[in-house]
């Protein structure tokens, strides 16, 4: 298994429409940046996003997981608060190879103020616009910024195709629409 390089997305991304809208190159100026970097690309967090709230004090339960625990928010920002965390989703739609792996993390601006992105592995063929959690770890207010970077995904291609992939076993989050997937069972 190796990690591929700008070059190999690059491919992937305008032959085989791995990432879509693709950025060929770093978005940088005046924005935290997106698009493909040395070993990865580095993907938008959308306008829309769920902020947790207790405001309700349901319980959290990813079994039974109750929707009221979110308040929806559309726009240029979101203001997560303190020691909470809410869920976006990517700009892009990403998908995945048979033989190949991702793992997504948080960028370091983000990362150096305290935010955390939650580690997510796309699995092979798996297909969508990814719903990532957003942590806000400080015990102060955090702004994210819609459409610009947010997170970075590294590939990893195997030398072999997988026996099983996501898309053959019909995994729950396959083809996720451009909206925001709260946990299913």
């Amino acid at each position: 298994m190796s990690v591929k390089s700008d070059r190999w997305i690059k491919k992937m991304a305008t032959e085989h429409k791995m990432i879509e809208p693709f950025q060929d190159g770093q978005v940088r100026d005046g924005v935290i940046s997106y698009g493909v970097s040395s070993y990865g690309y580095d993907l938008r967090v959308a306008d829309d996003f769920k902020i947790f709230t207790n405001i309700y004090n349901t319980l959290v339960d990813p079994k039974n997981f109750d929707d009221k625990s979110f308040v929806d928010h559309v726009g240029d920002y979101c203001i997560i608060p303190p020691n909470s965390f809410a869920l976006a989703r990517t700009v892009e739609y990403l998908r995945i190879p048979r033989n190949v792996v991702t793992v997504c993390v948080g960028k370091s601006t983000y990362a150096r103020c305290g935010i955390i992105v939650n580690v997510t592995p796309f699995e092979p063929e798996w297909e969508g616009h990814a719903t990532l959690e957003i942590s806000n770890t400080t015990p102060l207010p955090a702004k994210i910024y819609a459409n610009e970077g947010l997170c970075q995904v590294l590939f990893f291609e195997s030398d072999e195709e997988c026996e099983t992939s996501y898309k053959d076993k019909k995994g729950k989050y396959q083809s996720q629409p451009a909206k925001i997937i709260l946990p299913r069972m």
